[in-house]
């Protein structure tokens, strides 16, 4: 396990699986929403993120946790030599994406990039999580699982195999 990438909708538990991985392994971790956006919460420039992108799939370890723009996704998945999709059902990531909101209204959660708003970052998760059935379904999981045969894939489909997954990976 050198190369990791962690992904799935928002509030899934990303942050939780990859801080435990980076924390056991020593592997550094690459959080995409401190790559994707600037200082006061607005989107970065393609072009820089995707060099920045790029430095990492080149460096001789990590561990990305994030989506980013779907032809870095794909990038990475070609790249890393772990894969792990965390997949809860939609009301978990609901609940998730609002205890961090309520969480963020007294400190900034661990790991929010710097300056940008909670509020603001929970709104676009509601509204990406809806949008989400249209590429988090069936369909990819198949293609996952089928294109995948050199590399190991873990699927997390619920809050307990989630922490067990993490508490395998601090072992």
């Amino acid at each position: 396990m050198k190369k990791v990438a962690v992904f799935g909708k928002p509030g899934s538990g990303k942050s939780k699986v990859s801080k435990a991985l980076a924390s056991a392994t020593g592997i550094k971790l690459h959080q995409l929403d401190s790559i994707v956006y600037k200082p006061d919460g607005e989107l970065v420039e393609r072009e820089l993120f995707d060099k920045a992108h790029e430095r990492i799939l080149n460096s001789e370890n990590w561990i990305i946790d994030g989506f980013g723009p779907i032809s870095s996704f794909n990038e990475r998945l070609k790249a890393a030599d772990t894969l792990i999709y965390i997949d809860l059902p939609y009301f978990v990531s609901y609940w998730f994406v609002t205890k961090r909101l309520i969480k963020g209204l007294f400190s900034k959660p661990e790991g929010w990039p710097e300056g940008s708003s909670v509020l603001k970052g929970t709104l676009e998760s509601y509204k990406i999580l809806k949008l989400c059935p249209k590429f988090w379904n069936d369909d990819f999981l198949s293609k996952l699982q089928g294109s995948n045969v050199n590399k190991n894939v873990y699927i997390v489909k619920n809050v307990a195999e989630l922490n067990n997954l993490v508490a395998q990976l601090i072992k």
